[in-house]
């Protein structure tokens, strides 16, 4: 499993309305594509949104990635996800040891 961190420093005074889009319209296009969005964090001072999405392997990330933007849910959003974010910084990283289970 690969998994890509995604740390986005959101323009100043729209955090709420980011989180608003991001959980009511973003979320969801990604899950009806099969891509789990397995984590989101907000910093502490409420300027930086990172957020974890997960893939079989880093191989399947550019057809996935396609499917997304060319997906009508991806369109309907037009400019709004972009209009937020001053800055995006996106990491692959690789699973390398198992994470304890919850019990």
């Amino acid at each position: 499993m690969v998994a890509q961190i995604r740390t986005y420093t959101i323009n100043k005074g729209m955090m709420d309305s980011w989180l608003e889009l991001f959980d009511k319209e973003i979320r969801p296009v990604h899950e009806s594509l099969g891509i789990p969005i397995v984590a989101t964090y907000v910093s502490a001072d409420r300027t930086d949104f990172v957020w974890v999405r997960t893939f079989a392997t880093a191989d399947e990330i550019p057809g996935k990635e396609k499917a997304y933007f060319a997906s009508p849910g991806r369109k309907a959003l037009g400019d709004k996800p972009t209009s937020h974010i001053a800055k995006m910084e996106v990491k692959l990283v690789e699973e390398v040891l198992e994470t304890a289970k919850a019990a």
